[in-house]
């Protein structure tokens, strides 16, 4: 009787922690903790509440949920998004979370434990749907996005296949923010940015915006690590499995509106 009653106590201390993990973290990471670089300026991944200027978004709290699974305190670390990458190669933090796609260029500096599943999404003012029904009739048309991101060559590549002699015209923006801001001036006819992003957008600015079409492209954004920091990777990776298995993942992602958005499986360096 008594050996039962330990079984059922293990089962019960697994049912409310999650299982172990199989790999441990580095002794730096487990006694001081693991910083992690972020740019707030990406709602609802990741910015500043307004009313407290306190760091907020869907990308912070899935840091601090990964943290308590690991037993370990997160600290953020504000930066540029210029800066995320030669960052992680000096260490002067330990990880990446902040709305970052993984893309094929980007794996020879980091290694990408893929959270989220996004992609480039057609956009124009509300005041102005009726002129673009389908996305097809972008075509020729003035159609701006962040410069530094991967839209422009994703738009690129749909006028080339949906165009043909009409190309779009695109026109590189200083970001998103700018990109809104261009398509109210009347200087752009539509935008693009991910949709990931466009549902809290569009709640902060209610009839200002209609989405066009699907998605351009599919992507994957991923929480970045050093390449040899191959014990912190399979960390957060059993972490992150930890966190969808118990229900965690999916909370977090309804309650920033990132339900379509969610994985079901984690993978490393999936982006293409």
């Amino acid at each position: 009787m008594r050996s039962n009653m330990f079984a059922l106590a293990a089962l019960l201390v697994t049912a409310l922690t999650g299982p172990a993990l199989s790999v441990e973290l580095p002794t730096e990471i487990k006694q001081n903790g693991l910083k992690i670089a972020v740019v707030p300026n990406y709602p609802p991944m990741e910015f500043k509440d307004p009313a407290t200027s306190t760091l907020t978004g869907f990308d912070i709290d899935l840091g601090e949920a990964l943290g308590k699974k690991l037993g370990i305190k997160i600290t953020w670390q504000e930066t540029s998004f210029d800066q995320l990458m030669p960052g992680l190669t000096t260490q002067r933090f330990d990880a990446a979370l902040s709305g970052m796609t993984d893309i094929k260029s980007r794996q020879d500096a980091a290694t990408f434990v893929d959270y989220l599943r996004s992609g480039p999404r057609f956009f124009v003012q509300t005041s102005r749907a009726a002129e673009f029904k389908e996305p097809m009739a972008l075509c020729g048309r003035r159609v701006g996005a962040s410069r530094r991101t991967m839209f422009p060559k994703d738009i690129a590549a749909w006028s080339e296949a949906h165009c043909g002699g009409s190309p779009i015209q695109f026109v590189g923006t200083e970001g998103s923010a700018d990109a809104r801001t261009q398509l109210k001036q009347g200087r752009i006819d539509a935008a693009v940015q991910g949709n990931e992003t466009l549902p809290y957008i569009m709640d902060q600015e209610p009839n200002a915006y209609t989405p066009i079409g699907e998605m351009l492209a599919t992507q994957y954004t991923g929480l970045a690590v050093p390449v040899k920091a191959t014990e912190l990777q399979q960390a957060l990776r059993e972490a992150l499995e930890a966190l969808i298995a118990d229900g965690t993942y999916k909370t977090l992602l309804g309650k920033w509106k990132l339900s379509e958005n969610g994985i079901e499986k984690v993978t490393i360096n999936a982006g293409q």
